[in-house]
């Protein structure tokens, strides 16, 4: 059994209602999943309107390692801590997705004793708000065949069909398919695929939503295909929309647990920031504000993806600033970033450090740039050096950034309490932040303009090479009026580059982009990158070999 689980099943967990009743939220306003989950129910969502928001606070990442540098758990740890100095705090994450809990990287409910619980049912089926997603996803792709098989509605060319099917699961094999094999019985045949659910426009869509009107007036825009002129058709053309939200309705509501530490915790959709726009809803997001004197929420991957979109995208869509930046670094990605391979980041080396601490000075000038108060979170480990952790907290200083060694790990939420005041600080002093955030381009700038304008300012690119497709399809949605829509960029989250074996700070490079969709009803157009795809493979030995259930019904193996 990993040592995660057996620190979450060794917590003491508070009764739901317990947890609610903290935050002013009665047990009428609850909709129960056991003892220790429930859905704020949707009379307390509209009714948290007339409350006050408090402070945002972002906790971000540099380019990470294969397990990832604990973002989940700082932001947990973080929360804790805020509420350990007395600073009403209530934690804002994404659900985890099956891909990487059975694949290599793990669940997403943070670790030691800064996690979200109860961990397992958190990490697998949850609520069921990720089958719902994938359900009414693949709503839609049952229809749009049905209109292919029996020639109505809309006139959908077959040759021209974009909308693909998903499943919640890293599944290379069903990166292509084909549908409507065998006799003519079945529609037309046809190539289509499968996408990780994590990478579903419906996913984004529900985490952008504002509300349930909102949400089927994003439903109704997704384009699924083109008919015969080459005219786009769209989900609510074929009449889609109003079923699919049926099967969101419970999906959207946001859900409700706790740390071990017992901080509130909001735990809403999980886009992947490599492949989406990598943020929580905005709906638990901003319950999550008007709950709390201060929201902790996190942005997936490194700042150069999970950041910028949050920041690009999601702010701008709902209007939101973040107060303060976190940026989590540890000593063995720094160790990477400089150039010690994978396999050999356990000893000391200050020169690795010092070497790869280019990659987290650029993010902090990313975030910087964005108009934000950036402080370095150091997410301690056991076999990190003293000499390491000081070497990473002098060269934040000298570029005038307060660094903190982190122990919420293993210590929980006082193992954070030094940057927690250090964040309440910056937070408080940040007067204006919606005034003052700054995004990286204009809405009305050129679809094309934008993403190269990331690629130059975000990554250091010198420029960006648009494949034949990408370019014609950019332009397509340029005169189809999509141009002031926002971009997402979709590529490897390892690197600045397009090349995931690209360390450090990597400038002047060329960045492929090899393809572009359009998500409408999200509100943004995708950019793909280098070899990027949207439906991950397992890796050669996956996390599920070792997940077990034994005869007294226990799981056993997940971290």
């Amino acid at each position: 059994m990993s040592i995660d689980l057996q620190i979450a099943r060794a917590a003491t967990l508070k009764p739901i209602a317990e947890i609610a009743a903290g935050l002013c939220i009665g047990a009428d306003d609850l909709e129960p999943y056991g003892r220790h989950i429930a859905k704020l129910s949707r009379d307390c969502v509209d009714g948290l309107a007339a409350r006050p928001e408090g402070r945002l606070i972002l906790v971000t990442a540099i380019n990470p390692t294969a397990a990832g540098e604990g973002k989940t758990t700082t932001t947990i740890g973080l929360g804790d801590a805020l509420n350990r100095i007395g600073r009403r705090t209530v934690v804002a994450l994404r659900e985890p997705s099956l891909g990487p809990v059975f694949g290599r990287k793990g669940g997403a409910t943070g670790g030691g004793y800064a996690q979200v619980v109860p961990m397992e049912r958190i990490n697998l089926h949850f609520t069921g708000d990720f089958h719902a997603i994938s359900a009414a996803h693949n709503l839609l792709s049952a229809m749009i065949d049905n209109q292919l098989y029996w020639g109505a509605g809309a006139g959908l060319d077959p040759r021209r069909i974009s909308w693909r099917r998903v499943v919640d699961m890293n599944d290379r094999a069903l990166r292509k398919v084909a549908v409507g094999l065998g006799d003519g019985k079945n529609g037309p045949a046809r190539e289509s695929g499968f996408d990780i659910t994590v990478a579903s426009e419906v996913m984004a869509i529900l985490c952008l939503a504002d509300g349930p009107a909102d949400l089927v007036e994003r439903l109704s825009r997704i384009v699924v295909g083109r008919n015969a002129a080459g005219q786009p058709v769209t989900a609510g053309d074929i009449e889609a929309a109003g079923a699919m939200a049926a099967l969101l309705s419970e999906a959207i509501l946001p859900n409700l647990v706790q740390t071990i530490g017992g901080t509130p915790a909001l735990v809403h959709g999980g886009p992947f920031a490599n492949i989406a726009h990598g943020c929580n809803s905005v709906i638990a997001t901003r319950a999550a504000l008007r709950l709390g004197e201060f929201c902790v929420t996190e942005a997936g991957f490194g700042a150069d993806l999970g950041a910028e979109k949050f920041l690009n995208i999601k702010c701008r869509s709902a209007g939101l600033a973040p107060s303060a930046a976190v940026v989590v670094a540890t000593v063995r990605a720094l160790k990477l970033q400089g150039g010690v391979a994978k396999d050999a980041l356990g000893p000391e080396n200050v020169a690795a450090v010092e070497a790869g601490f280019a990659n987290l000075a650029r993010h902090i000038e990313n975030l910087r740039g964005f108009g934000l108060p950036v402080l370095v979170a150091i997410n301690g480990f056991t076999g990190d050096t003293a000499a390491e952790q000081a070497t990473i907290v002098r060269l934040c200083a000298e570029r005038g950034v307060e660094a903190h060694v982190c122990t919420h790990w293993a210590d929980g939420g006082a193992g954070a309490e030094g940057l927690a005041r250090a964040v309440a600080q910056a937070a408080d002093a940040h007067s204006d932040p919606l005034g003052a955030l700054t995004p990286t381009y204009p809405l009305d700038m050129p679809l094309a303009e934008k993403i190269r304008t990331i690629a130059r300012t975000i990554y250091r690119a010198a420029d960006v090479a648009f494949s034949g497709p990408a370019a014609r399809d950019l332009a397509r949605f340029e005169a189809e009026g999509a141009g002031g829509l926002p971009v997402c960029m979709a590529r490897t989250p390892y690197s600045f580059s397009a090349d995931e074996t690209v360390f450090g700070a990597p400038s002047e490079f060329i960045l492929p982009v090899e393809e572009v969709r359009l998500s409408a009803g999200a509100g943004f157009v995708v950019a793909l990158c280098g070899s990027v795809n949207t439906m991950p493979g397992l890796p050669r030995v996956p996390a599920a070999n070792h997940i077990a259930l034994d005869a007294k019904g226990q799981i056993s193996g997940l971290s």
